[in-house]
């Protein structure tokens, strides 16, 4: 639009000059052709009174003749304004529209590569103009960007290994120096268990790194249609024993907000939602008070399915519960009476979560404890399960 208004704005600049100047030599050759050409000798009229009469008349003849043409130059460069006013727009519409043309081609074709298909080129055709440098500049940037995301991906495949050689390595170490026959002193036998509670923590950071680096910048592959409601269901079921020692109250009932529960189906890779759903349940009986509860539920709409987990416990700050999401992101540790957490779980949560194009929505009930809602895209439900 600024540049239609712009060209039309000089198409127009240009109309109104070439109009003026038209005019001014229009109105310029009238009042010329008024006088006698010099050199004429004037005729000698038989009487005076005739000759006079004669001048009034044709005075008033040429004064009546430049004020008619006055008139209609007037109108006609009135009428040619108004058409020059319309053509200045199609114009500048028409050249907007092709200077704006390759630059919308570039913008479509950058917003189609994503990280999935960052391999793909603008290669835009032309002379070496500012549109094509730009082209070419994007170009060069994916290609960059291309070469960041393979280094990242070469990155998670082989630190799996590299990293947990050494740890299993220290960890046998321990084993066999506490197998020895003779006997152990418990000093040693001590050090030896902070080794390898430091160890696990230490296993379950790198677990939690790696798959948080493989969510972030890796390619999404192997979607199956899951339901939301059974990953829960299994998840809670492998935890009884926690739950048991915590004296926790677990609620499958419907949503607080009255809507019905259903499997909420929806698509993606098993062993992420797996680790997403994983993850949620265990922040949910880890930060936990002796003997609360926790209210989960499932929903479904046209185009999200939903699971949500609610805890008790005393009332939180939204802004300490948002940065959550954020990797070693931890509320303070009385909440839990421990401090045993990575800081990794909801933020691998979000992640996978956002790898799904869904969303994670972390809130601190007015009435004490955690609300947490994962939305992801809804998937039909399979044939054979419907079935």
């Amino acid at each position: 639009m600024r540049f239609t208004l712009l060209y039309g704005a000089m198409f127009l600049l240009s109309g109104i000059g070439l109009l003026a100047i038209t005019n001014l030599v229009g109105l310029g050759g009238t009042r010329t052709s008024q006088s006698a050409p010099p050199g004429t000798p004037p005729t000698e009229p038989t009487t005076l009174t005739a000759a006079t009469d004669r001048i009034a008349w044709l005075q008033t003849q040429l004064s009546d003749t430049h004020t008619a043409q006055s008139r209609q130059l007037l109108i006609g460069s009135a009428v040619a304004l108004m058409i020059m006013s319309v053509v200045s727009v199609v114009l500048g519409r028409i050249i907007a529209g092709r200077v704006l043309r390759p630059l919308r081609t570039i913008t479509a074709a950058t917003r189609r590569i994503s990280a999935d298909n960052l391999h793909e080129r603008l290669a835009a055709q032309g002379p070496a103009d500012e549109v094509k440098n730009l082209a070419d500049t994007i170009d060069e940037l994916l290609e960059r960007l291309e070469n960041s995301f393979d280094a990242q991906r070469r990155f998670v495949a082989n630190a799996s290994h590299e990293l947990r050689t050494p740890l299993a390595t220290m960890r046998a170490s321990l084993d066999v120096a506490l197998a020895k026959p003779e006997p152990i002193p418990a000093q040693t036998a001590a050090l030896a268990d902070r080794l390898r509670t430091e160890l696990d923590q230490i296993d379950r950071l790198l677990e939690g790194f790696l798959t948080l680096a493989r969510t972030q910048h890796g390619a999404l592959t192997d979607r199956t249609t899951l339901s939301l409601r059974q990953l829960a269901n299994t998840a809670l079921h492998s935890r009884a024993t926690d739950i048991t020692a915590h004296h926790l109250t677990v609620d499958l009932s419907a949503d607080p907000a009255g809507t019905t529960d259903d499997s909420a189906w929806t698509q993606g890779n098993r062993t992420l939602l797996t680790r997403m759903i994983d993850n949620v349940i265990d922040n949910a009986i880890t930060h936990n008070h002796h003997g609360g509860w926790i209210r989960l539920a499932t929903t479904t709409d046209a185009t999200t399915a939903q699971l949500v987990i609610e805890t008790g416990g005393r009332i939180l700050d939204q802004e300490q519960v948002t940065p959550l999401a954020q990797p070693f992101q931890r509320l303070s540790a009385d909440r839990t009476h421990s401090d045993n957490g990575s800081g990794l779980g909801l933020s691998i949560v979000a992640a996978i979560a956002a790898a799904h194009g869904g969303t994670l929505d972390l809130h601190a009930r007015t009435e004490g404890g955690l609300r947490v809602a994962v939305s992801l895209p809804a998937a039909a439900v399979p044939t054979e399960t419907a079935a």
